[in-house]
């Protein structure tokens, strides 16, 4: 009998999880797709009408990491120049900082050198990730257009010591993977994701790229340039 009771009292104790909570910026020029790329990860929604962030969006995602709640909020800047005194809540206290561009306008991978230096400046501790959006409309390019920006960005993904992933949130292609790859390096986790390399492939390369916090991390050098695409 007692053990019986002593069995119950034991069965009612209820399953206690651990929560983390981790903030993650997103932070790009207007309309290289960071709303949507917040959306689609939190909501699974893709809308095409594109709506102007005015300062900055916040969503949360909350997924499971074996005993432990993982609570991403998601804090996304609108692009425009007047919202930069807005940077600090984007970027003070951010795990990772994501920095967007549009792969089909590669004026908006040359402002990433500018956005990743004002952001360093506030938290030189977040992980880095490079992220080209519009995958889909990108591999509709000039192959040497893709082959010239995919170059760039890596070149910028190694000055920043930042994994580089090209996505598309119309299509659903790495969406998830961006943000199991900051999750990874955040804890220092292994990830099994096989990397893409090739030209003209959704480019995935994170196994190199911020796994340490490197103090001599610089901004990508204002000499590299990009010429508009052709279709």
């Amino acid at each position: 009998m007692v053990a019986s009771e002593e069995h119950e009292k034991h069965q009612q104790i209820p399953f206690v999880r651990n929560q983390v909570d981790i903030q993650v910026g997103l932070v790009g020029d207007a309309q290289v797709g960071k709303t949507s790329l917040m959306v689609k990860y939190v909501q699974n929604i893709f809308d095409e009408e594109y709506t102007q962030t005015l300062g900055v969006n916040f969503l949360k995602r909350k997924v499971n990491l074996r005993s432990t709640d993982i609570v991403f909020s998601l804090m996304d800047l609108g692009g425009q120049r007047e919202f930069i005194n807005m940077l600090p809540l984007a970027a003070v206290g951010s795990a990772a900082i994501i920095f967007l561009f549009d792969l089909t306008r590669p004026e908006t991978l040359e402002s990433v050198k500018e956005w990743y230096r004002q952001a360093y400046g506030l938290n030189n501790q977040a992980i880095p990730i490079l992220v080209g959006t519009k995958y889909d409309l990108f591999i509709d390019l000039d192959e040497e257009y893709q082959r010239q920006v995919s170059k760039t960005a890596l070149d910028y993904s190694e000055v920043m010591d930042a994994p580089l992933v090209f996505c598309s949130t119309a299509k659903s292609i790495n969406i998830q993977k961006i943000f199991k790859i900051a999750l990874a390096k955040i804890f220092s986790l292994t990830l099994t994701i096989s990397e893409i390399k090739d030209t003209g492939d959704p480019i995935l390369l994170y196994k190199r790229f911020g796994s340490k916090l490197s103090k001599n991390k610089s901004s990508p050098s204002s000499s590299t340039k990009l010429k508009t695409p052709r279709a």
